[in-house]
């Protein structure tokens, strides 16, 4: 294994399940803190200094490789992967290769004193997490003198480039969250070239808009969908763009589909809870069940989304109405949050206070707060890599899709903040009784409905095997299948992928690992599986109706509708 493979597997180990509490919290008090070992620092210092002779025995080695290279004799070298120090001068170049090598060199050993320490759970993931965020930002590929593809931009442009990377450091830092932009959002427009599946609002309320959407072929399902996308993102996720739209899937398939698009809330909905969106669920759910006259609707959430999604269902079965549920289905959703890596080593009871007493101050939790905390989880791929690539090489970040909906952010209200890091810090879901919704206590097991849980294999926020306990958790039959790339991307994985595949173990044995082993690899995309496990709970085919909306609930305006133009 080279040192940069064991650096690699040291941030795994660290970054690994960091799930959404960790960005409440950061989001609330500002990433930063999580840089500053604090207490855990200090029980370091004790331990190195109780262990005198390991510790002189781990600096010997280091100042002997170092020696190694700058002798020119060190064979350690950067994984093939590590996209840092791709361009040949790093390895050509005899000052380069020894300044790569030292990096690499001392980055090992800083993870290998955090390793030997033998600490506490709790502060090693902290130290982890403080030493990958320095190793990262020190590494010479972000030194704009030592950069070579920087220094070659630099003399071919004449010094223009770092001219524009300048200036497009300077409007970055000008605004939140002061982190490189991740996106050319130039060519982007919401009901322009985004969000562009015809539909029409049949609904809306001070938390929510419904959105249904014009049936594509003549003949649909009996059984609707309704999708409740998650409440710190805007609902367009679903419905990208021609091609790769899961809007636009479900109705090629016959699917009737209804979308939540949730408001974007003031300081002023600081009140508005969990209660209150489970709630609009419920509502939702009502308004649809009469515009299609089905009655029963397939839920599916997405992200957190699918938490408030679950605790309907939750509360349906212990009202004795799951029957109005046909399916929920889950995408990247975590319920069951137990010492899910670096969660439960960084946000404590202490922590959570001063983050809910925060949002509480201001009314909301700032969604682009929370945005630079998700860029913060992963430097190297969200940070150093848009640093380079804007400042250095002056160049324009790309113009991608998925890019501008993740910089399109939105607030969360405080009173959803405080209850979703409560139930974080209790792991609520998965104690029946512990949480209380609508004044129901809550007991997965009670849910009963068939589900279908669908998590992503590089997923750094929602881990999939994290995920996968969702199916111990919830009552009925359940699927689950793992789809390729990260927590976004594994959603939106349209069939015309050609490097998609999802797995699916029919059995589902109590530990990941060995649902994992006996999984098979299927090519091509979750979705086309998706619509197949809906038509089977989605009753006959009828034909399409010929307007949308109802008497009761008409069509007010035309999709996307207005909350998700509200900035």
């Amino acid at each position: 294994m080279t040192v940069q493979e064991q650096q690699s597997a040291g941030r795994n180990a660290a970054a690994d399940g960091s799930p959404l509490d960790v960005m409440l919290t950061d989001a609330a008090l500002g990433p930063v803190r999580r840089m500053v070992p604090g207490r855990a620092g200090l029980k370091l210092a004790a331990r190195l200094a109780s262990r005198p002779v390991d510790t002189t025995r781990l600096g010997l080695r280091t100042a002997a490789e170092l020696t190694r290279v700058v002798a020119g004799s060190s064979e350690v070298e950067p994984s093939p992967r590590d996209k840092r120090f791709a361009d040949p001068a790093w390895k050509g170049n005899p000052v380069l290769r020894r300044l790569c090598q030292a990096y690499l060199v001392a980055g090992s050993a800083l993870e290998r004193v955090v390793d030997e320490a033998d600490l506490d759970w709790r502060s090693e993931q902290q130290l982890r997490f403080a030493v990958q965020m320095v190793v990262d930002a020190v590494a010479p590929s972000n030194n704009p003198l030592l950069n070579p593809a920087a220094l070659k931009t630099v003399l071919d442009t004449g010094g223009r480039s770092y001219v524009d990377g300048l200036r497009q450091f300077v409007g970055d830092m000008a605004s939140r969250p002061r982190i490189p932009s991740m996106v050319d959002g130039r060519g982007f427009a919401v009901g322009g070239n985004l969000a562009t599946t015809t539909g029409q609002v049949v609904l809306r309320t001070d938390v929510f808009e419904l959105v249904q959407y014009a049936p594509r072929t003549d003949r649909v399902r009996q059984v609707p969908l309704l999708v409740v996308p998650p409440m710190i993102n805007k609902f367009y996720v679903a419905d990208l763009a021609p091609g790769r739209s899961m809007v636009e899937h479900w109705l090629d398939h016959e699917q009737q589909v209804f979308m939540i698009s949730w408001r974007n809330p003031q300081a002023e909905h600081r009140a508005w809870d969990l209660d209150a969106y489970v709630g609009s669920v419920l509502t939702a759910l009502d308004a649809v069940q009469e515009i299609s006259g089905a009655e029963s609707s397939h839920l599916l959430g997405l992200c957190a989304g699918g938490i408030v999604s679950t605790t309907a269902v939750a509360h349906l079965a212990a009202a004795g109405e799951q029957h109005r549920v046909a399916g929920l289905s889950l995408g990247v959703t975590l319920l069951d949050q137990e010492r899910s890596g670096t969660f439960g080593a960084m946000v404590d009871q202490g922590t959570a206070q001063m983050a809910v007493a925060q949002s509480q101050r201001k009314g909301y939790l700032d969604g682009k707060a929370l945005a630079g905390v998700f860029a913060w989880l992963r430097p190297n791929d969200l940070i150093w890599n848009y640093w380079v690539n804007n400042y250095l090489l002056g160049k324009r970040p790309p113009a991608f899709d998925v890019l501008y909906w993740n910089s399109d952010t939105t607030r969360m209200p405080a009173g959803l903040h405080r209850d979703f890091i409560g139930m974080s810090l209790d792991n609520a879901l998965t104690h029946p009784g512990t949480l209380t919704v609508l004044g129901t206590p809550i007991d997965l097991s009670k849910v009963e409905t068939d589900s279908y849980v669908v998590a992503g294999s590089n997923d750094h926020i929602c881990p999939w095997d994290s995920c996968y306990r969702s199916v111990h958790l919830l009552g009925g039959d359940s699927r689950f299948v793992l789809s390729t790339a990260g927590h976004i991307a594994a959603l939106v994985n349209p069939p015309t992928n050609p490097k998609s595949n999802y797995r699916v173990n029919q059995a589902l044995p109590e530990s990941p690992d060995a649902w994992q082993a006996g999984a098979v690899t299927h090519p091509g995309s979750w979705w086309t599986d998706h619509v197949a496990w809906l038509a089977e709970r989605s009753g006959e085919l009828v034909d399409a109706p010929a307007s949308l909306g109802s008497e009761q609930h008409p069509a007010i305006a035309r999709a996307p509708g207005a909350y998700v133009m509200e900035s």
